[in-house]
């Protein structure tokens, strides 16, 4: 499990190694790493995520080159409680920024002709932080779009825990 402890509070997640095993390899070397520890949640939408793990709360840009291949076909969805990596329009080019949905958002699923966004896990404690989250104050900041948080969503630490 992975322990994400914001300064809203904490969420609990649990990541499908064998559904995902590229990506939650890359995700755990990042936690690992400590690479999340001091980023944000920058991009905040309501009724449809929250998406962290890429900028420092100076909204600098902290993700490298490594890129995984896209793992959306495994036959998880894009529900309310899971965990996806971000991407650009590029299917194969997920790095560190990731997202909790906070709805049912099938359009983020693949389709015929269309890749789809991986998902990884599901939160299994905290889905009311995440909602926490999700309902901040959020305007353009920096360099931004206009659903930056007011107030940074800082993720304080996130590393691997055990449960008994």
């Amino acid at each position: 499990h992975i322990l994400v402890e914001t300064t809203l509070g904490d969420i609990k997640l649990e990541l499908e190694g064998k559904l995902a095993p590229i990506t939650v390899g890359h995700f755990l070397k990042r936690v690992d790493s400590g690479f999340y520890d001091g980023l944000i949640f920058h991009r905040v939408i309501p009724g449809f995520m929250v998406q962290g793990g890429g900028y420092t709360p100076g909204l600098e840009l902290k993700e490298d080159d490594a890129t995984i291949a896209n793992e959306s076909g495994n036959g998880m969805s894009n529900v309310r409680g899971t965990i996806a990596m971000a991407r650009t329009n590029d299917p194969h080019s997920a790095n560190t920024q990731f997202f909790i949905n906070v709805a049912d958002n099938a359009r983020l699923n693949p389709g015929n002709n269309s890749w789809g966004y991986a998902v990884f896990g599901y939160v299994i404690e905290g889905m009311e932080v995440v909602d926490k989250i999700a309902a901040v104050q959020t305007g353009p900041q920096g360099k931004l779009r206009s659903d930056v948080p007011v107030v940074p969503v800082v993720i304080k630490k996130m590393s691997r825990v055990t449960y008994d």
